[in-house]
């Protein structure tokens, strides 16, 4: 690992680092805030999922959650959203929602993207086990994120029980099977078999989730891409049929910026907390 950056941030550090990942293919970029309390000992871990065109930073920069970081003594692990750089295939038509910026936290199996967009397996496996290594931090994780990184926390941590404590969103993906979103990154990576892409449809994992962790999930409805990309209605629908633990809030005048984000971050820090202890 490279350090590219450190910040004191309420008392702990804001830093970031890049490595060369062996999953990806190439160099990866993430950000890490330690709060004060993984000076003496070592603290659970939040790890942060962005949306389409977002980096690292985004999350770092915007969302306002060191302060309250801090004080729950809770690390943030922020990844880049997709493998980059000049040998890693991208959108041909150079589009916002596929390719660089827009890896869907999947194991892409279609040609040419299948030899570099494996973020599911990276966020899983080859950053927890660099970020357990390196940093003061223990095995209690949980993880969240914001609209493809909503989809992308909700879709991993329903398949991996028990690697995580809590779920949370904001804004997710709730159903790429039935939204343009998913209908393009879920047949370009993973081919026309829609039966692969069930085990990346949040509604379809919940329905066969045999362990049930506690999920919070907020959604502006001012959002503009709320009823053709978000559909949240259909998570919520999925959560009744199953008995899910779901909390789903949606919050009038509110849209699909960090400005949301940022009104709500308290409440889902709270809420993985209390699962982290």
């Amino acid at each position: 690992m490279k350090k590219i950056s450190e910040y004191r941030c309420f008392d702990g550090r804001q830093l970031q680092y890049t490595h060369d990942s062996d999953v990806l293919g190439c160099e990866m970029r993430f950000g890490v805030f330690l709060p004060p309390q993984a000076e003496s000992r070592p603290v659970p871990v939040l790890y942060w999922l962005s949306g389409l065109t977002c980096t690292d930073e985004n999350f770092t920069q915007k969302a306002g959650a060191q302060r309250l970081a801090s004080d729950l003594g809770i690390a943030l692990i922020m990844p880049d959203t997709s493998p980059r750089g000049d040998g890693v295939p991208d959108d041909p038509d150079g589009a916002y929602d596929f390719g660089h910026g827009a890896g869907f936290y999947l194991n892409a199996t279609q040609a040419p993207w299948d030899k570099n967009y494996r973020m599911y397996d990276y966020v899983v496996n080859e950053l927890p086990e660099i970020v357990e290594a390196e940093f003061p931090v223990t095995a209690a994780r949980a993880i969240s994120g914001h609209s493809m990184g909503g989809h992308g926390a909700i879709t991993i941590g329903l398949k991996n029980p028990g690697r995580y404590r809590s779920i949370s969103a904001f804004s997710p993906i709730c159903h790429p099977l039935d939204c343009p979103w998913g209908d393009k990154a879920l047949r370009r990576y993973l081919g026309d078999d829609r039966t692969l892409w069930e085990k990346y449809d949040s509604v379809e994992l919940m329905k066969k989730a045999q362990i049930q962790l506690p999920m919070l999930v907020d959604q502006g409805l001012a959002d503009s891409f709320l009823e053709e990309q978000l559909k949240p209605e259909t998570l919520e629908a999925a959560a009744a049929e199953t008995s899910y633990p779901l909390t789903l809030r949606q919050h009038e005048g509110y849209d699909h910026s960090y400005f949301f984000i940022s009104s709500f971050i308290e409440d889902h820090l709270r809420f993985h907390a209390q699962y982290l202890k």
